[in-house]
């Protein structure tokens, strides 16, 4: 986030880094400055006009509304925040409107699949209304955090030199291999499942459309990738698809013909901003229908990129 609001030349006139007493004292680069990390109290907020989080559900429980009563409009980006009522799930290209609705001080920001997905079809539902959405994603390993790719580094050098696997932060092998990787919710699904289906028809505004998520953690280090299929209210073809998609915020479009290797790749999306849409076809079995592949650096869009332009946008 910090560096996310140095590279958009944000108008920070004072930045207060703060965090539990244990990072106390650290410091962090910021246009040419050595900030001082200070540890959270009840008097961190005051004179803070945005206070952006980033450490967690049970702290943002805490601080959010106390950053709130201080006069901040809080940015937060776990999960704690976002199916309340009375708080906005907001992607700015998508419903930034939303956003001026906040009675309770706080913006949520949406789950990093989600927001990715929602950014590609949320032109594509304008025109044509989304009945019904099944989703595969390919969600890479800094989702999970910095230990996660440390761990994925460890387990593919452990491979290639034929020693033992050892799991600690994720549940298992994901060096070469595939894990459903988050604990479980209702009826068999996943809590990353369950968080497509109720943030998509949040923030598309609509509770009728049907999500049928399934989200598969690969060994990526960053970016996640997905396979979307979209049933509309009225039959869609490709080339409107495309139309829309070519002007759509956000979104960077390959609508090259297909051939091996040229569609959108994680290695390439990672450290980028948009949301890269490609593989865009009818599909074969119900008409009317689309499926697409997108992809997006999920620690700059999906997480700290979108934070920062609810920011811009307030």
């Amino acid at each position: 986030m910090v560096a996310t609001l140095e590279k958009r030349d944000f108008p920070v006139r004072r930045l207060v880094l703060l965090a539990s007493p244990r990072s106390a004292g650290k410091s962090l680069r910021f246009r040419g400055q050595e900030v001082q990390v200070l540890p959270v109290a009840q008097d961190s907020f005051q004179g803070v006009d945005i206070a952006l989080f980033s450490a967690g559900g049970a702290t943002s429980l805490q601080w959010a509304p106390v950053a709130a009563r201080s006069g901040a409009v809080v940015i937060d980006n776990s999960s704690a925040w976002r199916m309340h009522a009375e708080v906005p799930l907001v992607v700015p290209e998508v419903n930034m409107q939303d956003a001026s609705s906040r009675p309770l001080g706080i913006i949520a920001n949406p789950n990093c699949s989600t927001i990715q997905m929602v950014v590609a079809l949320k032109p594509l539902h304008d025109a044509a209304h989304i009945e019904h959405i099944v989703v595969s994603t390919y969600q890479s390993v800094s989702g999970k955090g910095h230990a996660a790719v440390e761990e994925l580094w460890a387990q593919t050098r452990a491979l290639a030199s034929g020693k033992p696997i050892e799991s600690k932060v994720m549940p298992g092998q994901i060096a070469m291999n595939l894990l459903c990787d988050w604990k479980a919710g209702a009826q068999e699904y996943s809590e990353e499942e369950w968080k497509m289906v109720h943030e998509t028809r949040k923030i598309l505004g609509d509770p009728s459309i049907g999500v049928s998520p399934t989200t598969v953690r690969v060994p990526v280090p960053c970016a996640h990738a997905e396979s979307v299929f979209v049933r509309f209210k009225r039959p869609m073809k490709r080339e409107e698809a495309l139309s829309l998609l070519r002007k759509a915020p956000g979104v960077v479009l390959a609508e090259q013909t297909y051939a091996p290797g040229d569609h959108p790749q994680p290695a390439a999306a990672a450290g980028t901003d948009p949301v890269y849409v490609g593989r865009v076809r009818e599909d074969l079995a119900v008409p009317g229908a689309l499926n697409l592949w997108i992809v997006a650096d999920n620690l700059l869009k999906g997480a700290a990129l979108n934070a920062v332009q609810i920011a811009e946008r307030l």
